[in-house]
């Protein structure tokens, strides 16, 4: 549950401008047993930091912050990295957010975000989006790399018509797709909208124009497809060559066959 409440004298001390970092930290995050005084949500688990600043932490491995120093953002790395299994760092998205009550919702030409407020559900609602296109931007790396493993396994059949030997690397590729497919549909869940959504319905608008600025819905559809194609391309040619050593045991019994006649 999340809590959105706030005092006159917390609000005043949130800026009207907040930069948003989401740090890809690594491959998950242990959250169970994190309590904290300043708890705000535990499905992401959200706190307070500091005077005005806002840290969420995903089990996926990405930590959203919003208007932290560089001091502070090194402190919560730190700490968190004693629960980050699979550590690597590299993607990261920044945003700016403003707060504009009289103004729309909507992301603005230069690159910023216009909010009616910064209130704790709106930073919820910017950090679900601000991770999964992290999430998203790590697994596309990962679906390519398998891209370019599996070339040279195609280019070798169609210029030779035979598939490589090489049913070990066909096997390891096959649970690189599993792995890929169930980091998208299980642990990030591109397509499940934040929880804080069910408190607060008014924030629909704001989540559907930032999944749509973020093209959240089309990256996981493009993701999931190429993942199809690798899964296919490699089942068929792991068949080819369980085809191919049946046909050589065939001929290997037929021979010994023919000697012992």
């Amino acid at each position: 549950m999340v809590d959105t409440m706030h005092s006159p004298a917390a609000a005043a001390l949130i800026p009207q401008t907040l930069m948003a970092r989401a740090l890809l930290l690594g491959e998950r995050i242990d959250t169970e047993g994190l309590e904290r005084a300043d708890l705000v949500s535990t499905a992401p688990l959200a706190f307070r930091v500091g005077q005005g600043g806002f840290a969420v932490l995903y089990r996926f491995g990405v930590a959203v912050l919003f208007g932290l120093s560089p001091l502070e953002e090194d402190e919560i790395v730190k700490k968190t990295g004693l629960r980050v299994s699979g550590a690597s760092r590299g993607d990261d998205e920044t945003l700016i957010v403003e707060a504009t009550p009289d103004g729309e919702e909507k992301a603005l030409p230069d690159g910023r975000l216009a909010v009616k407020d910064l209130s704790e559900a709106r930073l919820l609602v910017i950090a679900d989006v601000l991770a999964k296109s992290v999430a998203l931007a790590r697994d596309e790396r990962r679906v390519n790399a398998v891209f370019d493993t599996i070339e040279p396994f195609a280019a070798e059949l169609a210029a030779k018509g035979s598939p490589p030997w090489k049913r070990k690397s066909m096997l390891e590729l096959m649970g690189q797709t599993l792995l890929v497919r169930h980091r998208v549909s299980g642990r990030v869940a591109v397509d499940d909208k934040p929880d804080v959504l069910w408190d607060r319905p008014d924030l629909e608008r704001l989540y559907a124009r930032l999944e749509d600025e973020y093209e959240l819905t089309p990256r996981a559809r493009t993701l999931s497809a190429k993942i199809d194609v690798i899964g296919e391309t490699a089942r068929a040619l792991t068949d080819l060559i369980d085809a191919a050593r049946s046909v050589r045991l065939e001929w290997t019994i037929i021979v010994l066959i023919a000697m012992e006649i």
